[in-house]
């Protein structure tokens, strides 16, 4: 006598072992599409079926990208293993799911010669949770798997700075929403500029940004007063912060001496600073405002470039729907060269062996795109730069303001142009 059991053929009725392991130890602290692509392909592990990232991918979703970054999270906690089909072919590899009891409980001695590497300082935050969720909660904020020792120069943080995860995190935050990077090494700045400034807590954190950009608001006001589209400089900062903090001037009263520069032509902080000082010992007059009027010309001056450069986007605008209209294949190619470039920053983090050849055939092909519609506008009677958007001075890109930070030529003569139509 012998047993067997009928087996079902039909895979979406069986089930699918999941270690507890798992759960318990590696999925909390897991991004959530990755935990997806790990069940999803562990589903197939135990058939002979063709299974390919890109099918993964459209399956759950995701870019193909995504599910790329997940192996490399899973490989790099140990929970999977690459077997590379082609040397050098980063994108094309079998993936053998790891008994995760023996990695636990009969892997020690390497456990023990990775703990080597970390530390004496760190050891004892390693298996803290609030670090590990900490650590997990930045590569949801970021978008992103740690790179190289980020994580132990995160802990570092904790000891040289005495800063906190809840800190930590808020700085990773701050640093993607408002300034648009995720570098540790650019958050490290941040994270130590508030531990100097003594914060802990999220709260704390907000009442300082608030401080801060309630001061960078005036900065902007000052200087857009005086006609220049930039930030202050640290000595412009320093100086205007006298003006509210010792000599307890409103913004309205900056404003009003800010009035008293329009018939210089290169009017500066410095300059106000003078007004300031001088209102500030009860001397109302200075010896370079006699005959000022301060009746708003920069004010207008500025309102020009803004309407002026509305003007130019809306021709820009107009011209591109024309060449649109007369040569549709001039919209492909521009969508095709986007996507190319998409394709190259993709390409860039996958960290392939033969990144640089395949970024040089991606290249030549945008310029043999760019050749196309070049030939394209001749051959249909438009300029080359026929799109492109325009400007009446293009030192300034009528802004009024040169690179550098200084006013342009063109300021000063369409400020003498409205003073002599009043």
């Amino acid at each position: 006598m012998n047993f067997k059991k009928e087996i079902n053929k039909d895979f979406y009725l069986r089930d699918t072992h999941v270690e507890n392991i798992f759960i318990n130890e590696y999925m909390p602290q897991a991004p959530g599409n990755y935990v997806k692509v790990y069940l999803f392909a562990l589903m197939y592990a135990d058939f002979d079926k063709n299974m390919t990232n890109e099918t993964i991918a459209k399956h759950l979703g995701m870019e193909d990208e995504d599910v790329l970054k997940a192996w490399t999270y899973w490989e790099k906690l140990g929970v999977i293993r690459k077997h590379f089909i082609k040397p050098g072919d980063k994108f094309h590899y079998q993936v053998e799911f790891i008994n995760l009891k023996g990695l636990v409980y009969g892997k020690k001695s390497k456990a023990r010669k990775q703990d080597s590497k970390v530390p004496d300082r760190l050891k004892g935050l390693m298996d803290n949770k609030d670090i590990k969720k900490m650590y997990s909660r930045i590569e949801q904020i970021t978008g992103r798997l740690f790179e190289g020792n980020e994580p132990m120069e995160i802990l570092s943080w904790i000891t040289d700075y005495n800063a906190t995860p809840e800190m930590i995190l808020y700085a990773y935050s701050y640093c993607v929403k408002k300034k648009g990077h995720s570098n540790h090494k650019y958050v490290a700045a941040v994270v130590k500029e508030w531990a100097n400034q003594g914060l802990k807590t999220a709260e704390q954190i907000e009442d300082y940004l608030e401080e801060i950009d309630n001061r960078h608001y005036l900065y902007k006001r000052v200087l857009r007063a005086l006609g220049l589209l930039r930030n202050a400089t640290e000595e412009e900062k320093r100086i205007m912060d006298t003006w509210f903090d010792q000599m307890g001037f409103t913004i309205d009263r900056v404003l009003e001496a800010c009035k008293k520069t329009t018939g210089i032509s290169n009017p500066n902080i410095n300059y106000i600073n003078t007004v300031l000082k001088a209102w500030s010992s009860g001397n109302e007059r200075t010896s370079s405002n006699k005959g000022e009027t301060g009746s708003g010309y920069i004010a207008r001056v500025m309102r020009y470039y803004e309407e002026l450069r509305a003007r130019h986007e809306a021709e820009a605008e107009e011209r591109r729907a024309e060449v649109y209209k007369n040569i549709p294949r001039v919209r492909e190619i521009e969508e095709e060269t986007r996507n190319i470039g998409l394709q190259i920053s993709k390409i860039m983090l996958s960290g392939t062996n033969d990144v640089k050849s395949k970024i040089k055939a991606m290249k030549a092909r945008i310029d043999r795109l760019n050749a196309e519609k070049a030939f394209l506008m001749t051959e249909n009677n438009f300029t080359i730069d026929y799109m492109d958007l325009t400007y009446d001075c293009p030192l300034c890109k009528d802004t009024g303001t040169l690179d550098t930070g200084g006013r342009c030529s063109c300021f000063a003569e369409k400020l003498k142009n409205i003073q002599k139509t009043d």
